[in-house]
């Protein structure tokens, strides 16, 4: 099981993250706490796959609540409400960010206040998970928030410490109260023995974290980027090639697979058949993973995409198979920016309607990659245009044969819900604007004026 800690500041928030099996809980990083904070920390969570937050919860000097205490459960509120399934757990903390801030010194490197957040909310959660065993995490109720109790040390040393006085209270060395002396030196000892503790912890921890960082690494895969971009980062990682080739040969199970699978065999080149399936994601892996795992993890975050989205049932609505949308999806990805996606998406849709080409670039420049990758073939914009592809839009009408790139999440969901516009023409300005347009005419003037450099740029 998976576990974020998040340390709250009104300005940050730092993250960590544990893992109850290895239960060494590392720094992540940080967010801001703005804005755009939930869906910062709905995006971690998505990338650690899980829905359990620790949360430290700082008291005062004598164990009261605070203002920032408050604070802390009231964003723990706002959490549960932008994560309806998020499981909550407080950890009393306190001086975190100065045990972070002294541990981040003595490694002597550079670090910036984002880091002390960071810092910090390992600590809170190490705290937490060395309190409780796998079974009693897993016994945690979703729909729950509760405190971690901690003991008041606080009271235990005062009793313990009025008995011992009722005691000794008549023993005295020079003039010295015993107990004073007996006292004085018990703490000594006591802070002798939990210091040298403490240091031992850290240093463990440090062997720990290192051996960590060491074992493991991130993967991304960015929205829009294709097998070829995906196959150079796995040899980049340091994969063979016999390896990363294994990979996207490899027969997945997945029924959504099927049918990519038998267009990619029947058009000759099968190791395409993963494009537009590998949708952008980070995720952490450990050196021995293959490439296979790595693909496969990729492809359980798409089967939940599709799943969660209903996307098969969606597309159908709009006359699309479930391989149909995800090819439409790829093409508005390379096309168009986030906003203006379902725009785009009606376009596309629209043209189809008609029996138009689509007239994509994009995808003539999918087409030259695949058969012409140094563009020895194809020298120039005219000659590529012609380039006799299956991908090629500009010259056949209807959709490509397949998957131009792996879409984001917003490009699938624009397909199955395109803008209620009846454009028919679009293009993307040299400053950046979308220009749409209903007839020909129209869109050869938005070229003239808007797209001198970025229409003439080499396919």
């Amino acid at each position: 099981m998976k576990i974020i800690g998040l340390d709250v500041g009104e300005k940050r928030i730092g993250v960590a993250k544990v893992d109850s099996v290895t239960r060494i809980a590392l720094p992540v990083g940080f967010v801001l706490n703005d804005e755009k904070v939930w869906e910062e920390i709905s995006r971690i969570a998505r990338l650690q796959n899980t829905n359990f937050f620790v949360l430290g919860l700082p008291r005062s000097n004598e164990g009261n609540e605070t203002k920032q205490t408050l604070f802390v459960r009231d964003f723990a509120k706002h959490l549960v409400e932008e994560i309806p399934d998020a499981k909550i757990r407080f950890q009393d903390e306190s001086l975190t960010s100065v045990e972070a801030e002294t541990r981040l010194k003595s490694r002597k490197k550079k670090y910036e206040k984002g880091d002390i957040d960071a810092e910090a909310a390992a600590i809170i959660l190490q705290d937490f998970i060395e309190k409780f065993s796998e079974n009693e995490l897993k016994k945690t109720k979703d729909d729950k928030i509760e405190k971690v109790d901690k003991i008041d040390k606080a009271d235990k040393v005062k009793l313990k410490t009025k008995k011992a006085s009722s005691a000794l209270k008549k023993l005295t060395i020079f003039g010295i109260p015993a107990v004073v002396i007996l006292i004085l030196g018990g703490v000594i000892a006591g802070l002798k023995i939990r210091d040298y503790i403490r240091w031992q912890r850290e240093e463990e921890y440090r062997r720990q974290e290192a051996a960590m960082v060491a074992e493991v690494f991130n993967f991304t895969i960015v929205p829009g980027e294709t097998v070829f971009d995906i196959r150079a980062k796995l040899l980049k990682a340091g994969y063979s090639e016999e390896a990363v080739n294994e990979a996207f040969l490899y027969d997945y199970d997945y029924d959504f697979l099927v049918t990519p699978r038998e267009r990619a065999i029947a058009r000759g080149n099968k190791s395409q058949y993963l494009e537009g399936y590998l949708l952008g994601e980070t995720h952490e892996f450990y050196k021995s993973d293959t490439p296979v795992t790595i693909l496969k993890k990729f492809l359980d975050g798409t089967a939940q995409v599709f799943s969660e989205n209903d996307l098969e049932n969606r597309y159908a609505a709009e006359g699309l198979t479930l391989y149909e949308g995800v090819t439409l999806a790829s093409v508005v990805q390379k096309e168009s920016w986030a906003a203006e996606m379902p725009t785009v998406a009606q376009v596309f849709l629209t043209r189809l309607d008609y029996g138009m080409t689509l007239g994509s670039d994009v995808t003539v420049t999918y087409a030259l990659d695949t058969l012409d990758p140094d563009r020895t073939i194809y020298p120039d914009n005219h000659a590529a245009l012609q380039i006799d592809s299956c991908y090629n839009t500009r010259k056949y009408a209807g959709l490509p044969c397949g998957p131009i790139a792996n879409p984001s999440v917003t490009a699938l969901l624009a397909v199955a819900e395109p803008s209620d516009t009846s454009y028919l023409y679009f293009l993307t300005g040299d400053d950046g604007v979308m220009y749409y347009s209903y007839t020909q005419a129209e869109h050869d003037r938005n070229a003239r004026l808007h797209c001198k450099e970025l229409c003439a740029v080499t396919l």
